[in-house]
């Protein structure tokens, strides 16, 4: 009896030995999976920071090419400068960077809508708000008549104003949004971001992947000047809309203003095309040829790891360039 009693104990020790060794290399197993996974993350968290340092060194390169242009050419903008080299890569240490500069003067400023409050204003339509409602329209979007651009238009503008009174029959403020089944208030203040337009009355996807490339938004400004030697061949809709002038009338002046563009608007406005639109004043006003607002569109990767930056910048007086947002990751 006794020897089966030790025996029995034996085996109860040797079991008793296999369980701790077992909870043994399972405490090792999650520990080496922890510290593994805790070095992946710092390596992950140093390969991305190495990539956020090579946009922020697209940005710091942006600033001084501006400052150059400027300095070389400071009364006019235009596409031979070489800022505008379109989508340029630079090979860097195990990774790459790609930066775009493009003019935020080529293309039309929503917040150019957010007008003065006052009598005249409420009685009369704006050049920017018949400019923008003919941009609807000239651009063929599906479902988008003058009438729907007329609504799209007033729905914006309420957006942007500071009051909470609805501007006509397609304007929205507050009741109109607070009731949707994700519900919010208008901001009644200047747009921050294209993407804002998804959540505005009467804006459908299709309607803003068609504007986004003929819009974008000046942060916290209502400046309406489009550069004429700045807008793309693509882009003459833009001028067609806001000068109310045929779209061949359009084509005509990027093609009369040559690679080197205009040096002042008194060359553009002896276009013949121009002087038998017999133009008004404030229509002349909404075109210019120097920009001062500029974005950069960055994208750097080093290694496995990829950083996008998008960043607005501001020409102060020709002196120095100011970044005045920066946005992160696609939109």
């Amino acid at each position: 009896m006794k020897v089966v009693s030790h025996q029995r104990q034996q085996g109860v020790v040797l079991i008793s030995v296999l369980l701790i060794v077992a909870l043994a290399t399972i405490v090792a197993t999650q520990m080496s999976t922890r510290i593994m996974g805790q070095l992946q993350r710092a390596s992950n968290l140093e390969m991305n920071q190495q990539a956020y340092w090579y946009a922020m060194g697209a940005e710091a390169l942006t600033k001084r090419v501006l400052l150059t242009v400027v300095d070389q050419d400071p009364d006019f903008i235009n596409l031979s400068q070489i800022w505008a080299q379109g989508e340029t890569a630079y090979p860097v240490d195990n990774g790459e960077i790609v930066g775009e500069i493009s003019d935020l003067q080529a293309c039309f400023n929503l917040n150019a809508l957010r007008e003065e409050q006052s009598e005249e204003a409420n009685n009369k339509k704006s050049l920017q708000r018949l400019g923008f409602e003919r941009l609807l329209v000239n651009l063929d979007i599906e479902n988008v008549d003058d009438f729907t651009a007329e609504y799209m238009t007033d729905a914006l503008i309420d957006w942007l104003d500071e009051n909470t009174s609805i501007v006509s029959a397609g304007g929205a403020e507050d009741n109109d949004y607070a009731g949707r089944e994700f519900s919010h208030l208008a901001a009644n203040h200047y747009l921050a971001d294209l993407s804002e337009l998804r959540v505005i009355e009467h804006f459908t996807m299709d309607a803003i992947n068609v504007l986004k490339d003929y819009v974008c938004v000046l942060p916290n400004n209502n400046l309406h000047q489009l550069n004429i030697n700045t807008i793309s061949e693509d882009n003459v809709v833009l001028l067609q809309s806001f000068l109310d002038i045929s779209r061949d009338d359009a084509q005509e002046i990027i093609s009369e203003r040559g690679t080197d563009g205009f040096e002042n608007t008194d060359d553009v406005f002896a276009l013949k095309v121009l002087t038998d639109a017999k133009l008004t004043t404030e229509q002349k006003a909404q075109i210019g040829v120097d920009s001062d607002y500029f974005q950069l569109s960055a994208r750097a990767s080093f290694n496995n790891s990829y950083f996008t930056l998008v960043s607005t910048f501001k020409v102060d007086n020709n002196k120095r360039v100011d970044v005045l947002r920066r946005s992160i990751g696609i939109n």
